[in-house]
């Protein structure tokens, strides 16, 4: 390649500036990462799960492997799990419910399926000081509470997260799978790099994140989570975890990630071509939210930087991704004219040669911590290449089509359009009432008068809202 470049080297400069510069931060985060240390839970915790949690389960069409999530939680020891589902579905889900633990499990429904007032009429029902909420396929290890909960030590935490790996529908991983597995070992590699850094995360996914309850019994919070409408007129459904991890953000708040395998969860993915549909909605949601925190908010560039300059860079990442095969094309075409027609030394197989062999080592090396315990993937290895570039023309779709909010892979959820006001004002009404409940709490965080004037300053939660 060096030989290559030889022939105009100015050409080539600016990309070799552009892949230090990638190079380099990477660097950055692999060491941030390297360097990371998970909040050990205290030998006196001052939150326990069978007093200070409950667990928040918005659900619509919970199977069989409900059973076994449910179970995984349990073993933590909650004060109690509320299932929150559409009207049409509670028989079926309080059968589920009793057979696992009648005790400790409440189904509870709203009238038609909408996540986010799902999520709100549980937070309306809780009394507790810790929520977490959780899919119904997420499975967690006995020590996964216990971790979480280590994390609200500090009186400055607002939200915990936790790291995630894929576990397969069937016995052996589809390809979809291992790509969904690919992409949560390098965000586990980013979100332990970005906590370390700056104690910033782009989103506290929603697969399992757990909040402090007075936060969300904010009426504020309630009336904007319910009401959250882009561009003024599309009522989104979706895109939940990424609305309260800017809360955190703009309230006041810290968050933090627990990356180590006592607070690891299991999730199921798609296990067929529907996982693209499952990435498109959760790119929309990327895209409106970020833009939200870079240019709307801008909470995060005075309070993580870092999470700033990586919203900034996933900007721009399609773009950069894209004129790498660009250019190989441009050289192959002009390999195939002669030194004097201002061609180059190598043939076009060369060239091509040299790129993929690049690319291939490349990503190998990103995807090393998940190789490391599943070696028999590296076979997947092109096709998560492959996948990188038609993400890369998917981000760019997606960002001219974010008026889309439908749900994707479930039919007739969170279509809210023009064609639907009624609906929607009914909703609206729903959430209005939710948000002005009796004994609602209206301190939203430190930045209303810093942590020291927070409830669970003096040492206790303990079922604050009982």
């Amino acid at each position: 390649m060096l030989y290559l470049t030889a022939d105009h080297f100015p050409v080539f400069l600016p990309f070799g500036i552009i892949g230090f510069y990638r190079y380099f931060w990477y660097l950055i985060r692999l060491t941030a990462a390297v360097v990371y240390k998970p909040i050990q839970p205290p030998q006196n915790p001052t939150y326990v799960a069978s007093e200070d949690v409950t667990i928040i389960v918005p659900t619509i069409d919970a199977g069989e492997e409900f059973k076994e999530a449910a179970f995984s939680w349990l073993q933590g020891s909650p004060y109690q799990i509320l299932i929150v589902t559409e009207t049409k579905m509670r028989g079926a889900l309080e059968d589920l419910a009793r057979s696992v633990d009648p005790e400790r499990i409440k189904v509870l429904t709203v009238p038609k399926a909408n996540k986010r007032l799902q999520m709100a009429h549980g937070i309306k029902n809780t009394t507790t000081d810790i929520i977490v909420f959780a899919d119904d396929d997420a499975i967690w290890p006995p020590t996964l509470l216990p971790y979480v909960l280590a994390c609200f030590e500090d009186q400055q935490i607002g939200g915990v997260g936790t790291s995630q790996r894929v576990k397969p529908i069937g016995h052996r991983m589809t390809v979809w799978e291992t790509l969904a597995a690919f992409r949560l070992s390098i965000r586990n590699f980013e979100i332990a790099a970005s906590t370390h850094i700056d104690g910033g995360v782009p989103c506290l996914s929603g697969r399992t994140a757990a909040y402090r309850t007075v936060i969300l019994k904010d009426p504020n919070f309630l009336h904007g989570f319910t009401n959250d409408y882009w561009l003024g007129k599309y009522l989104l459904n979706s895109g939940d975890d990424k609305f309260l991890t800017r809360w955190m953000v703009s309230h006041g708040w810290n968050t933090y990630i627990q990356v180590c395998p006592e607070a690891e969860l299991l999730s199921t993915m798609k296990p067929d071509w529907r996982f693209l549909k499952q990435v498109l909605r959760w790119t929309r949601n990327t895209w409106r939210s970020d833009i939200r925190s870079i240019f709307k908010e801008r909470h995060v560039w005075t309070r993580h930087p870092y999470i700033a300059y990586s919203m900034i860079d996933k900007f721009i990442n399609p773009l950069t991704l894209l004129a790498g095969p660009c250019l190989v094309l441009y050289l192959c075409v002009k390999s195939t004219r002669t030194i004097e027609e201002g061609g180059y030394h190598l043939p076009a197989w060369n060239i091509l040669l040299s790129y993929l062999a690049w690319i291939l080592a490349t990503r190998t090396a990103k995807l090393l911590p998940h190789l490391w315990f599943r070696p028999q993937d590296i076979l997947f290895v092109p096709a998560f290449i492959l996948f990188g570039y038609y993400f890369a023309v998917m981000k760019i779709y997606a960002l001219f089509t974010l008026h889309e909010t439908g749900w994707g892979t479930r039919a007739g959820i969170g279509q809210p359009d023009q064609a639907n006001l009624e609906q929607r004002q009914q909703e609206e009404a729903q959430a209005y009432e939710l948000s002005h409940q009796p004994g609602s709490d209206s301190r939203s965080g430190p930045g209303d008068g810093g942590p020291s004037s927070s409830p669970f300053s003096s040492g206790g939660g303990r079922r604050l809202y009982a």
